[in-house]
């Protein structure tokens, strides 16, 4: 009994954190957090598919640094990729030059800063499967009724036991 207490507080936990994890994801607050999910294997091992990454604008960005950039649309999905170069530009801003660590060689075209979302901060592996799947309706529905059905299955079984216990000091007493 006390083994599935343990498991159903687990996975409470996990969708109270799926849930945080997609809701600060959404806000649409400038010098915000991002929470992306990374789709391709160009930075593994350092960053594997599936894996939620934490981004935050940087006042600077340096040879090193993983940093996300890129534009979110339908056909188009930002880039999570190490700064291996800073170049100044003949306007005296700097460009960086990125390569995913699993790709032979750099990206094609340098950055400026303002297409950098933020740099990314820690991930988490896989957990991107499930924040993914939290987005679609059905896996938003199973956050909901899940959870939703063990509480109400708990509640019973609470009052069936509490009607149990109340009938039997009636018939003790009567």
């Amino acid at each position: 009994m006390k083994i599935l207490k343990i498991i159903y507080s687990v996975f409470v936990a996990f969708i109270v954190l799926v849930a945080v994890l997609l809701i600060v994801s959404v806000l649409p607050i400038t010098e915000n957090f991002r929470i992306l999910t990374v789709i391709s294997g160009s930075m593994e091992p350092a960053i594997k598919v599936g894996s939620v990454v934490v981004v935050k604008p940087a006042a600077d960005y340096n040879v090193g640094d993983v940093v996300t950039f890129g534009k979110f649309g339908r056909n188009s999905n930002p880039i999570t990729h190490r700064i291996t170069e800073v170049i100044l530009s003949e306007s005296g801003g700097k460009l960086f030059r990125t390569k995913g660590d699993a790709n032979n060689g750099p990206d094609q075209d340098s950055i400026s800063k303002d297409k950098i979302l933020g740099k990314v901060l820690f991930s988490i592996p896989y957990l991107g499967y499930a924040v993914d799947f939290a987005k679609k309706p059905l896996g938003f529905s199973l956050i909901i009724m899940v959870p939703a059905a063990a509480i109400i299955a708990d509640e019973i079984k609470k009052i069936i036991t509490e009607l149990k216990n109340k009938k039997a000091n009636d018939n003790i007493q009567g």
